[in-house]
């Protein structure tokens, strides 16, 4: 996209967004930072902090072989985008985990564009949100499978949890798919808490608010499960366990 043409409704990558808060930031933005993944190679980039304008976009490639792994936690601002564009050669790996924690008139937004233009690559998308008062969290994620990248398998997965009935969550999976040998599958799921759930743990002891904290928890941190790294799977989800306490 142009960096000098304000996006507006009209752009379906943008159908969610806070246009206003858009504007503000659009003349300063910064172009997409430009990211390679070597062959074999094993790259990850962690967020937990946006910066001042709440938009990060990367365009990335990942070449034979290689496996790029992304986690966010997106949290805290009246605004806050991130975008990835990602191009996987042949056997090539794109992780995602997006933890969206929003409340108020929060608006935050995920978004991505996964092309497997060679063989056998795979990718796998997870996304959790939790949503309060009249927040609005948003994930639009674009897999392109060209003709002759056979063998893909790619998969998204998007749950939403609404504390409250003005919180709006929008899912927007695209398939785009050239190829006649793959594995595409993508599921998106909109949801409250479980009051069995939360009835059983009760009955068990365990105080509402303490049952309710450990049903996000536990929600949120399939959004983490991919991590290898100890220490930066309990740094993201110290994160998102803040974030969860200030939606209270």
């Amino acid at each position: 996209m142009n960096a000098q043409t304000l996006p507006t409704k009209r752009d379906e990558a943008w159908r969610y967004s806070d246009l206003d808060a858009v504007s503000r930031v659009w003349a300063d933005l910064e172009p997409a930072e430009t990211l390679h993944v070597p062959e074999n190679g094993h790259e990850r980039l962690r967020i937990d902090e946006l910066p001042v304008s709440g938009i990060l976009r990367y365009d990335v490639t990942v070449a034979d072989g290689a496996r790029f792994d992304l986690h966010c936690v997106l949290a805290g601002r009246d605004y806050g985008r991130v975008e990835i564009a990602a191009k996987l050669g042949k056997g090539a790996h794109f992780e995602l985990g997006g933890a969206i924690l929003a409340k108020g008139t929060q608006v935050l937004e995920i978004v991505t564009d996964v092309e497997h233009v060679e063989p056998e690559g795979t990718s796998n998308q997870t996304v959790r949100s939790v949503l309060a008062d009249k927040a609005t969290g948003s994930f639009l994620g674009k897999i392109g499978v060209a003709r002759d990248a056979q063998r893909t398998d790619a998969e998204q997965s998007v749950k939403s949890m609404l504390l409250d009935r003005g919180a709006t969550a929008n899912a927007v999976p695209q398939l785009e798919i050239f190829a006649d040998d793959v594995k595409c599958a993508h599921g998106a799921t909109v949801g409250e808490l479980d009051k069995q759930a939360l009835f059983y743990m009760g009955t068990r002891g365990l105080p509402p608010e303490t049952a309710r904290r450990l049903m996000l928890q536990a929600f949120i941190s399939d959004a983490f499960v991919s991590i290898d790294d100890d220490e930066a799977r309990e740094a993201l989800e110290a994160k998102a366990q803040a974030a969860l306490e200030n939606l209270r």
